[in-house]
């Protein structure tokens, strides 16, 4: 086999109809050593789900971060995250796709590393430098395989996914040309308190360290109706960000059914035509 730990001797052909080309979909296995700031070392194997094009021979790359449930047990029942819908337009568009499953969550188990503490209290920074050093570890491997084009790459995610994106912003590995947040944030209570996220003030806290040294383009993408975050929150922290100096364009979606914090996945007509635009800006050409 070509790509070490793979899991699945055989690749899944997705069906693709017409003159598309097939999808393949393969699982890796990544050992990763991760650094956690108050629980120390701690080594642990990242089940990621690769998505490619068979037919190409070099394909730049995206690793794509997920997001975080509001309790343990619905972390715990994320399976094994796929995003596959989004995952085939990404491909379609000429990228190899990465999308792992963190460790506390799904099929990948292990302890919750990225928990920030009571709500009135959160110390977000262990979580997120966390997440990071695991997206880091999967830009490592996606840089290492033949079929890649290491100089070539995007890290996105949703919710706490999106959140992460930005924090790799703030430290890129090489090959990471920009980096794209849907809906990032934390602490969300939308059941609760809908629009009214945990510590809002520690997130821009954060936020704004993170643009004091991210340099390369990122994009930030919001509906006016999420339920986690809210609609003010999002614009303070992406202005803390860019106050600090970080390279940023914010994009306000249009609201979406009951809760706009699902746009990634049930609204994707919206933000497709600024993400491929931010694309060609961001100097990659994407087959569209």
């Amino acid at each position: 086999m070509r790509t070490a730990g793979i899991l699945a001797a055989a690749a899944l052909l997705l069906a693709a109809g017409g003159a598309e080309a097939a999808v393949v979909e393969e699982i890796v296995r990544i050992p990763v050593t991760i650094r956690h700031e108050v629980l120390g070392e701690i080594r642990h194997e990242l089940p990621v789900t690769v998505f490619r094009d068979d037919a190409i021979a070099r394909s730049p790359f995206v690793v794509l971060g997920h997001g975080r449930a509001t309790s343990a047990a619905a972390n715990a029942a994320l399976g094994r995250v796929r995003y596959t819908e989004n995952s085939r337009y990404l491909v379609s568009l000429g990228f190899a796709v990465f999308v792992p499953t963190r460790i506390g969550y799904g099929i990948a188990g292990g302890q919750d590393i990225e928990h920030s503490g009571p709500c009135a209290a959160k110390r977000y920074a262990p979580g997120y430098d966390a997440a990071a050093q695991q997206t880091r570890a999967v830009v490592a491997h996606a840089r290492g395989r033949p079929d890649i084009d290491p100089g070539r790459g995007l890290v996105m995610g949703q919710s706490y996914g999106g959140t992460t994106a930005i924090a790799v912003a703030a430290d890129p590995p090489e090959g990471v040309r920009a980096a794209v947040n849907f809906a990032g944030g934390g602490g969300g209570r939308p059941a609760t308190h809908p629009g009214q996220p945990c510590s809002p003030h520690a997130m821009e806290r954060l936020l704004g360290a993170y643009g004091a040294t991210a340099r390369i383009p990122t994009l930030w993408l919001y509906a006016p109706n999420d339920l986690y975050m809210g609609e003010r929150h999002p614009r303070e922290w992406f202005e803390a960000f860019r106050r600090a100096g970080g390279n940023g364009r914010f994009v306000a979606l249009p609201a979406h059914g009951e809760d706009g914090h699902s746009s990634f996945t049930r609204n994707p007509g919206a933000w497709r035509p600024a993400f491929e635009e931010f694309l060609r800006a961001a100097g990659f050409q994407i087959d569209r």
